[in-house]
């Protein structure tokens, strides 16, 4: 994806000096009671059957564009014309805590968002789900993501058989790097913390997108991990950034700083690579032997959504494998819908067809037994881990 300046997956930084957003955020991880965040009726009557409309909102560059006219979106048209339902879409998430911040006030008051569909961070979703703030959907109207969702992705922790949630797309945080440069290969987490990288190793800033991946370098199921494991990894980073080993913590601008050979290895996303290698094929990415994270980014549907058929027709129709397939040749995430891969790799169009053979599109068996999906940070954790962490990003 394109460098927006910040991570679409960007995280909560600390609760001070964050405004309205921050302060709900911190709010709800505090532990405000539950007679003041939970919800009343889920449900609202449903508009959808005289009402062929709906409102997506999702993050900037996340969806199929037309190369002459980007306000067309080729998917999405032939969703429209397929289903004659008129579809809102708004790219209007930028980061997760401002838009939980932005929508919060409806759902806290048992009121509309205005929304029938939105795209969020698992990470968040959790959040979502553990207030309950957003729909079960009916997979009997659904059954193309009963059949096509990928099987590792199908039931993470805080949603049991993805009752309320779908990935919109998928991705791996791993370790990326200039093999050029650097000489050699990294195939080890532990390899960041070589001599010979000293000052030239960057982090990723938020908390949630940082620890899996660190943790799993120090041996640590992350399906399971504990208290002690985060101390334990916090420790470590700590110490690497006091003796500047860490040159710094960073969003998606570890993309110029790779780029620039400021950076010779850092934490990244699987399809900000993609984009660069297209540019530089001596970067790499590596999931590596001690494993990475992998992570989504779930539609869902807020109580109250008006149009929630709609809403459940068109996440359906995006499970088709052949939509899928389009979908993942121009966004370059784990694809959550494998059967995709086989359309791709029929195409005509070889750069196309090359997308199918792909391993952070389409993972390989070798990587999917080195991925793992982590157990979330609980409201009880939150405040204590991100006050550690943000204190070493800061230092």
């Amino acid at each position: 994806m394109a460098d927006l300046g910040m991570s679409r997956r960007s995280l909560l930084r600390g609760f001070s000096g964050l405004g309205t957003a921050g302060a709900l955020a911190a709010l709800t991880g505090c532990g405000v009671p539950a007679a003041y965040v939970e919800a009343g009726d889920r449900s609202a009557a449903d508009r959808s059957a005289r009402d062929k409309s709906l409102v997506f909102a999702n993050w900037p560059l996340y969806i199929d564009t037309d190369d002459k006219n980007t306000s067309k979106r080729p998917t999405l048209d032939a969703f429209s014309k397929r289903s004659g339902i008129s579809v809102k879409y708004t790219e209007e998430i930028n980061d997760n805590d401002e838009f939980f911040g932005k929508i919060s006030p409806a759902l806290m008051n048992h009121q509309e968002t205005g929304r029938d569909l939105i795209v969020i961070s698992d990470w968040m979703a959790a959040r979502f789900v553990r207030l309950g703030w957003v729909q079960e959907m009916d997979r009997a109207k659904q059954p193309n993501v009963a059949k096509y969702l990928d099987p590792q992705l199908s039931s993470p922790a805080f949603d049991k058989g993805r009752l309320h949630s779908v990935p919109w797309q998928s991705g791996i945080t791993g370790i990326a790097y200039n093999k050029k440069r650097l000489g050699r290969e990294i195939k080890h987490t532990s390899e960041l913390w070589e001599p010979s990288l000293k000052g030239k190793v960057t982090l990723l800033s938020g908390l949630d997108e940082a620890f899996a991946l660190l943790m799993q370098g120090d041996g640590v199921d992350i399906t399971r991990w504990t208290a002690d494991d985060f101390h334990r990894m916090c420790d470590q980073v700590e110490k690497y950034v006091k003796n500047k080993q860490i040159r710094r913590f960073t969003g998606n601008d570890y993309i110029k700083d790779l780029s620039t050979g400021d950076v010779l290895a850092c934490q990244a996303y699987s399809g900000d690579v993609i984009q660069l290698q297209a540019d530089n094929p001596d970067i790499e990415f590596v999931v590596p032997e001690e494993g990475a994270e992998l992570w989504a980014e779930s539609m869902m549907i807020p109580n109250l959504a008006r149009h929630k058929s709609n809403a459940e027709k068109l996440i359906d129709y995006y499970y088709e494998p052949e939509v899928a397939a389009e979908l993942a040749a121009w966004v370059n995430y784990v694809c959550p819908v494998p059967a995709a891969r086989e359309v791709l790799a029929s195409s005509k169009d070889k750069d196309t067809a090359e997308l199918a053979e792909d391993p952070l599109i389409f993972p390989d068996d070798a990587m999917r037994k080195r991925l793992a999906i982590a157990r979330d940070i609980t409201s009880g954790e939150r405040v204590e881990f991100a006050k550690r962490w943000n204190a070493i990003v800061g230092l």
